[in-house]
């Protein structure tokens, strides 16, 4: 199985708000701090905006923010939300399958079995896990802004 780059830039996408907390995050920058077009993070911010992963604020000033803490947004939150499809073979699909053995095949069990514990591992890990794992977020992603010591006037 093979996540999609949506969902690697959607994830990607929320550890960047995640690691500009308190302050809107603006798809320019994300785009920048990524290396992707700004029109591909636009294209996924819609489902996550609607399925209340993101918040969008319109306007001039306006950005993207996560909605809740970044400890309460799975990975698997992500996953379900940015992936069409789980079918890792051909039994898992709908429609006519030319297999004889489809509801009784040791395989369909088996994937099914390794599936569901691909989706239990990523219930496991939130977005907050991915940022805490690395203390140079800020630096990396060009937030470093943030984690400077505010100099007195």
């Amino acid at each position: 199985m093979r996540l999609t780059k949506q969902t690697n830039y959607a994830v990607r996408m929320l550890m960047y708000c995640a690691a500009n907390d308190g302050h809107l995050s603006r798809v320019p920058e994300i785009a920048k701090a990524y290396g992707v077009s700004e029109l591909f993070l636009f294209k996924i911010l819609q489902p996550l905006n609607k399925a209340g992963l993101v918040e969008t604020v319109r306007g001039r000033n306006g950005g993207v923010r996560l909605p809740k803490p970044a400890a309460d947004i799975s990975l698997f939150d992500i996953v379900k939300v940015t992936e069409d499809s789980f079918a890792m073979a051909e039994c898992f699909e709908a429609g006519e399958i030319d297999c004889p053995l489809v509801d009784s095949c040791g395989l369909n069990s088996a994937l099914r079995k390794a599936l569901n514990a691909f989706f239990e591992v990523l219930q496991q890990y939130s977005i907050d896990d991915l940022v805490k794992a690395r203390p140079q977020i800020n630096f990396l992603l060009g937030l470093d802004h943030l984690t400077q010591p505010k100099t007195a006037a």
